[in-house]
């Protein structure tokens, strides 16, 4: 199995057990007489099966994750590389949008506020992190497409 098949079901399954939770919580309480519309056990055999899948399916990517190398680094390596910036861009934005905010002045004689950073330098250099960002998640995805699943 490929990688990206691997993480395409993880996140089936993720979304399955969700979905497992929210019947099995519907079909726990029923009125005196009546019958659940579902088995709760059934479920629950439904819900432990695809937690122990996914697992399985968690460790066996993040050992692949761990070994396959892509540049000189591991896929674990750019995942945590591609977060941290996701991180670093998501507060260079917020400081551009500050930077970048007019302040209304009724009067020409009001206080006047202006940004302390080159909002320009900060824009560019969020760009080129939002460039470098695209470039990594593109190296990611092709590398899960190409590389077998360390099972």
């Amino acid at each position: 199995m490929k990688l990206a098949v691997a993480l395409q079901e993880r996140a089936d399954l993720n979304i399955k057990i969700e979905d497992l939770k929210d019947r099995i919580e519907r079909n726990v309480l029923v009125q005196e007489g009546e019958a659940p519309t579902e088995e709760p056990k059934s479920l629950k055999k439904e819900l432990d099966s695809c937690i122990e899948r996914l697992a399985y399916l968690i460790a066996a990517i993040n050992k692949t994750n761990c070994v396959t190398m892509v540049e000189g680094k591991t896929i674990t390596e750019l995942l945590a590389r591609k977060d941290a910036l996701g991180v670093k861009v998501s507060a260079y934005r917020d400081t551009v949008y500050t930077g970048n905010s007019n302040t209304n002045r009724a009067r020409g004689t009001e206080i006047k506020i202006m940004p302390v950073i080159d909002v320009k330098a900060w824009q560019k250099e969020t760009d080129e992190i939002a460039k470098e960002i695209r470039l990594i998640d593109n190296k990611i995805q092709e590398t899960n497409w190409t590389t077998e699943l360390i099972e």
